[in-house]
């Protein structure tokens, strides 16, 4: 099982890339398990459709010891199983609280053992990186981070503060950095930015994805890339792009495996 965390400040497409890269791993017939990691509880809702996931949060205090998998869990497009964490009535409580929920019951209820998933993909807000929001990059949930990030100042920044976070870590035995994901926004040096944040945490851009109306198109239709438009130059971005973090995962197993 390989174990993929995905980190990125809020509103930098990070929802919509792992969505498009889960579709993408689905069609290559692995099994796939995405969890949504914030507390807006839509990082599978195009997966779906547009039909929301109830959050395991809700579920668990509404149910508490009755909850049971099919609670919280729903299978999206392409048999994705599909997962989100949420989070606490605004102003009360902690977000992180739901990723630590989410992932204990998800344990609890034998998710893994039931749907057996070739890849898990966390899909993690990146602004705070709390306890809880720095969950999926500790205690063995995920083997490789990716940050997804333009080169936009707030989002170097957040990638910055993720990278930091799993620097951090890494003396720890958990999860290590995979690399940067590129998701243009057509700043002014865009690429040198985020070529020189790549170079600040010896790590690399490992994908780049154009700035498309198709993202904007399919969204319309509720919908990721791979599925509104399967033969467009941009969902082949996204396929290259599960390439290419399947690989670089699968480097870090090899030579742990060595």
């Amino acid at each position: 099982m390989i174990k993929i965390a995905v980190y990125g400040k809020g509103g930098i497409g990070k929802s919509t890339t792992v969505s498009n890269v889960a579709a993408a791993l689905a069609e290559q017939g692995l099994k796939v398990l995405q969890i949504g990691c914030d507390p807006k509880a839509d990082s599978t809702i195009l997966l779906r459709h547009g039909e929301e996931v109830p959050t395991v949060l809700h579920m668990y205090q509404e149910k508490k010891q009755n909850l049971k998998l099919e609670d919280i869990v729903k299978i999206g497009y392409k048999g994705i199983v599909c997962v989100e964490a949420g989070g606490p009535t605004p102003g009360l409580g902690c977000a992180g609280r739901g990723i630590i929920t989410a992932l204990e019951k998800l344990e609890e209820t034998g998710a893994y053992e039931k749907y057996q998933p070739d890849v898990v993909l966390y899909d993690v807000l990146g602004d705070v990186v709390c306890g809880g929001f720095s969950m999926p990059m500790r205690n063995g949930y995920a083997d490789k981070i990716f940050i997804v990030t333009s080169g936009e100042n707030m989002a170097i920044h957040a990638g910055a503060n993720i990278a930091m976070a799993v620097e951090n870590f890494k003396n720890r035995g958990y999860a290590t950095l995979g690399g940067l994901i590129l998701n243009r926004r057509n700043v002014l040096r865009e690429e040198k930015k985020v070529e020189e944040l790549a170079e600040d945490f010896h790590t690399s851009i490992v994908g780049t994805l154009t700035r498309s109306d198709l993202v904007q198109q399919a969204e319309e239709q509720k919908k990721t890339v791979l599925e509104a438009f399967p033969e467009s130059e941009m969902a082949e971005e996204y396929r290259i792009l599960a390439k290419a973090i399947l690989m670089k995962v699968r480097e870090k197993q090899e030579v742990s495996n060595a």
